[in-house]
């Protein structure tokens, strides 16, 4: 089974940028796609972004298409997600979730394994 640890998450100010990682261990990470998936106080966890076993397919929310940019680096087990132009409506935890397929889903229940999350708040 793989273990997911995110880490980059913070406080920035509106417009400001962060880069989250989340790197895996145990299991086969190169084969299984990635995603990003954000949970605000009070409201549903909600697909952010998603990229294929080899990082040739991405998706995005529309709410951060062409501010965020998922990628990964399978030698080192990584995945990553550059946040820019951020806004106080970015502000949730922030989880990375892997699934044993090699394509990409924004379905959380499609993800077979999650990290502990990772706070990002953005101030206006």
């Amino acid at each position: 089974q793989v273990q997911l640890v995110e880490s980059g998450g913070g406080w920035v100010q509106a417009g400001g940028s962060l880069r989250l990682s989340c790197v895996a261990s145990g299991g086969t990470f190169s084969s299984n796609a990635m995603g990003w998936f954000r949970q605000a106080p009070g409201k549903e966890r909600e697909f952010v972004s998603s990229i294929s076993y080899g990082g040739g397919a991405t998706r995005y929310a529309d709410s951060v298409k062409g501010r965020f940019t998922i990628s990964r680096d399978n030698a080192k087990k990584l995945v990553y997600l550059q946040m820019h132009s951020l806004k106080p409506e970015d502000t949730a935890v922030y989880y990375c979730a892997g699934r044993t397929s090699i394509y990409t889903s924004p379905n959380a229940d499609e993800y077979d394994y999650w990290g502990q999350g990772t706070q990002v708040t953005v101030s206006s």
